[in-house]
């Protein structure tokens, strides 16, 4: 099955394997395991999420585990092949996975083939997207680019966004680029996932960076003896304050990262985030109320690692 096939299921089937690590594959296997299906989880690296932050994808794969899915990963796979039970999976190490259905959700690709964009001189990349400039131009004159096409940050509201400024750049009179460096994206796992700005691998290669955590039993659930966890993270640049990315995992991640990617869209600096008073009792109030960094990390060289 593909994604498409999983939305026309009439019956939840009685063992699923999920191929692949990455938002549709977390997604439905968090959704299935959910409707009573024994899933498992497996892909070829080491943790779920490739390009999210490194501790959202322990917490993740933890968290996921927890829910009784199991997960299958380091390993790549050789064949899949139909059986009288269902389907089995052949890994390269040998081991087999078997299930009564197999979701192929190892992901997609642009579909520009036999589109004859060579014959109009619009360039492509080794995966077939559309090669474009700031402005969503390609390499071929009077033809424009955007959207999943493109490759850049495959979200419906980037595609959106990267429409907009197409048409006030072109017709509007009103020159707009797409910032694709602050993009807000939710990953709707249990507990669902909120992420946006820089990861800290990748803000500790520009420079300083201080690390401030938190991870809670949220208030609400631990009332009734719930033991499921929220962990917060904010990175800030070591030098200018300014922050640089907030990545959550927990009840209510997407709508709260959503309301704070505005203020990484201004430019907003930690300062900023101390002096607004919390609104108590929510989970939110922690983003506000990380006081002391739980590490402060220097510049990384390039091929090195973080002081």
């Amino acid at each position: 099955m593909t994604s498409n096939d999983v939305l026309d299921l009439t019956r939840v089937p009685e063992s699923l394997l999920v191929i692949g690590g990455g938002f549709i594959a977390v997604e439905f296997a968090s959704i299935l395991a959910g409707l009573g299906a024994r899933v498992t989880l497996a892909f070829r690296d080491v943790l779920p999420l490739r390009g999210f932050d490194s501790d959202l994808r322990k917490r993740l794969a933890d968290a996921l585990a927890a829910r009784g899915i199991a997960i299958a990963s380091g390993v790549g796979f050789a064949s899949l092949r139909k059986v009288a039970s269902g389907f089995e999976v052949e890994r390269l190490d040998g081991s087999v996975l078997a299930a009564a259905a197999v979701l192929n959700a190892t992901g997609r690709r642009p579909n520009t083939a036999g589109l004859g964009l060579d014959q109009a001189g619009v360039a492509t990349d080794r995966f077939g997207a559309v090669v474009v400039d700031h402005d969503s131009r390609s390499t071929a004159p009077g033809i424009w680019a955007i959207g999943d096409l493109t490759n850049r940050r495959n979200l419906t509201p980037v595609a959106i966004a990267e429409g907009r400024a197409f048409a006030d750049t072109e017709f509007g009179g009103s020159p707009v680029r797409v910032d694709h460096r602050i993009v807000a994206a939710a990953v709707f796992t249990d507990p669902p996932i909120g992420t946006v700005g820089l990861t800290e691998s990748q803000a500790v290669e520009l420079g300083p960076v201080d690390v401030y955590e938190s991870e809670f039993r949220p208030m609400k659930t631990a009332f009734v003896g719930g033991q499921q966890r929220s962990y917060m993270k904010l990175l800030a640049d070591g030098l200018s304050g300014r922050v640089l990315g907030v990545h959550m995992l927990g009840p209510d991640a997407p709508e709260i990262v959503q309301s704070l990617s505005v203020a990484l869209t201004c430019g907003a600096t930690k300062r900023d985030f101390d002096r607004t008073i919390a609104v108590h009792p929510t989970a939110a109030e922690e983003f506000v109320l990380m006081r002391e960094p739980s590490r402060r990390l220097l510049a990384r060289e390039p091929g090195g690692a973080a002081a």
